[in-house]
């Protein structure tokens, strides 16, 4: 069911890790954490927000985290030894929509989480649907996605929106919804869920910010690393590309560029 058009090289490996510096605090922020939770946290990655979340909930809480790819795991247990968290985490290889849990395990998790998950995937209301019945009666379904058509920048550098535009479109080629973000609190309710919260979590930065710089580097990474894809589309070609990246660079060192993006997020519960 994934079609992740990223892959896992140890670059798109250093743009998430990178990425989840970010984008951390505002996910907890929303998903306030009140400790002994059960957790199941799915599309893990390289588990630094499940590893996060492990420690909100306390040595009375378990986090299981489910991630599909091999290198993902293999570099999430990397970094959490690394810093003398291996454990924290259990971490399982399988799908998001038929995670690979015990029988006695489904309808006891206090929370199930997927962040920047349903966008890579075929058949989102599947995943979603797996993520209620892991949650018993009341407990939480938290959904955090992209929506690619809230990108603003300016002033707009040449060439750039025109090469996002096709890696949004790359998406639709293989099957997957670039706009999934919007459609949360549906994908709750299809699934049985009852939805109580949608928000937003921005981020940002204009320039003078201290973490401007790194979101236009995620940016550049984004179009860089999914170049085969962008070029699929045939929206754009590579000359196009290459004067993107750099306009895109040349913007980013400009006094008054600003960089706007935000996270869509919905919870619901599992009905009692």
């Amino acid at each position: 069911m994934s079609s992740y058009i990223h892959g896992t090289s140890p670059e798109e490996q250093e743009r998430l890790a990178l990425l989840n510096g970010i984008v951390n605090a505002g996910s907890l922020r929303e998903l306030p954490i009140a400790g002994g939770e059960r957790i199941l946290e799915v599309g893990s990655g390289l588990g630094q927000l499940a590893r996060l979340m492990s420690r909100a909930a306390g040595s009375s809480g378990r986090v299981v985290g489910i991630e599909f790819s091999a290198e993902q795991i293999a570099r999430a247990d990397a970094l959490a030894s690394a810093v003398g968290e291996q454990g924290l985490v259990e971490f399982r290889r399988g799908d998001a929509a038929s995670p690979p849990l015990d029988e006695r395990e489904w309808g006891s998790f206090d929370l199930s989480h997927a962040r920047f998950l349903l966008e890579h995937v075929t058949d989102p209301q599947a995943v979603v649907g797996a993520m209620v019945r892991a949650v018993r009666p009341g407990g939480r379904v938290v959904l955090e996605d992209d929506d690619h058509d809230v990108l603003r920048l300016w002033p707009e550098p040449e060439a750039v929106l025109e090469v996002w535009y096709a890696y949004v479109e790359s998406y639709r080629r293989i099957g997957c919804d670039p706009l999934i973000g919007r459609k949360l609190v549906s994908l709750l309710h299809g699934a049985g869920a009852v939805p109580v919260r949608s928000t937003w979590i921005y981020f940002g930065a204009c320039s003078g910010d201290p973490v401007f710089a790194a979101l236009v580097a995620n940016l550049a990474g984004i179009l860089a690393g999914a170049r085969e894809a962008i070029l699929a589309t045939g929206a754009v070609g590579a000359s196009k590309l290459e004067r993107a990246l750099g306009s895109l660079r040349a913007w980013g060192a400009r006094p008054d560029a600003s960089f706007g993006y935000a996270i869509a997020w919905a919870e619901g519960r599992r009905p009692r």
